[in-house]
């Protein structure tokens, strides 16, 4: 095997993904996770261990016990309405569950870290393809939050030897292809499975939150990436760590942009089924477009986003949802 990784959040979606990603590479995910959020049933590739990054000493004590080769951290709140509501919580646990896991990885002699990062810490930037080296200026404390922890990962491998790959990425969708895990939040945020649910008959309806913005359809427009190829660009950064490359940082996207009309299109020709909406108002922070370039990642990685597309996105969720889902 090639060793052990903690992997900080590894309980919920996109970290749950990761972990079967990496344990197809032939890794060890070790999960740590505080299930606030996380479903125990989707740790499926490694052990549990139940904790939480506010507390030191659990990080110090999973770290002593299993002496990860690198640690990937997932584990943030991340909620952009919340963040608007009660910045302070954001700030207080984002950074400061970050700092205790980088002190506890220097503590502990681990020097590979992949840190999952966001666009939005870009803020609102219309019209522009998101690269690494566009100016970040977030506009809600959930990316103020993620982009000191960028920084922080700076400062901490300049003193202390901790190389570190971030990946900046925006909207994850879709579930696992072979349907051993898939998307389930609580509460649910995300467009597509909450538009999915008022398929199904689950929920009334799918909000939309604003249709004036300066879009082609007056709907928000971000870049959709599926979440298995997600999980395999964080294994390409560990072995890009693993390897001696040095420090990354990339944009995770395709380049291409879907409106929310455009998405609730694509259900109808999926799931061949209407999708009731409610016309709500814009949420507090919400950029009008993101669309994210990747081409450093396929470029320096290798990396190649090949379940991207929306309809493949759309009916690997689609499939999930007709699955009983995790504590049911």
């Amino acid at each position: 095997m090639a060793g052990k990784v903690l992997v900080t959040g590894g309980a919920g979606y996109v970290g749950a993904h990761a972990c079967k990603a990496l344990a197809r590479a032939g890794f060890t995910p070790v999960v740590f996770d505080n299930l606030s959020t996380g479903w125990a049933e989707a740790v499926k590739w490694g052990p549990l261990v139940r904790g939480d990054l506010m507390d030191r000493a659990a990080i110090d004590a999973a770290l002593a016990e299993h002496r990860p080769v690198a640690v990937m951290h997932f584990a943030a709140l991340s909620l952009v309405g919340e963040s608007m509501r009660d910045p302070g919580r954001y700030w207080r646990v984002n950074i400061g569950g970050a700092l205790n896991l980088l002190e506890g990885c220097a503590a502990a002699g681990v020097r590979n870290f992949v840190f999952s990062s966001t666009c939005a810490t870009y803020g609102d930037q219309d019209g522009v393809l998101l690269t690494e080296e566009t100016p970040q200026r977030p506009i809600n404390a959930y990316g103020g939050s993620k982009l000191a922890i960028e920084g922080m990962l700076r400062d901490f491998g300049a003193a202390f030897g901790i190389a570190h790959v971030i990946f900046r990425y925006f909207n994850v969708a879709g579930a696992d292809p072979e349907g051993e895990i898939g998307e389930q939040h609580r509460p649910e945020t995300h467009l597509i499975p909450l538009m999915l649910d008022a398929v199904a008959g689950r929920r009334p309806a799918l909000s939309v939150f604003g249709t004036d913005y300066p879009t082609p359809d007056g709907t928000c427009v971000r870049d959709y990436v599926h979440v298995a190829d997600l999980a395999e660009a964080h294994v390409l950064g560990l072995r890009h760590l693993m390897q001696g490359r040095g420090n990354g940082v990339f944009c995770l996207g395709t380049g291409r942009g879907f409106s929310v009309r455009e998405v609730i299109e694509a259900s109808r020709a999926v799931t061949n089924r209407e999708v009731p909406v409610l016309i709500a108002g814009r949420r507090p922070g919400d950029a009008a477009a993101l669309v994210s370039s990747s081409s450093r990642a396929v470029q320096e990685l290798g990396w190649e986003p090949r379940h991207s597309t929306l309809r493949q996105m759309i009916g690997d969720a689609w499939a999930w949802a007709q699955k009983p889902g995790f504590g049911a």
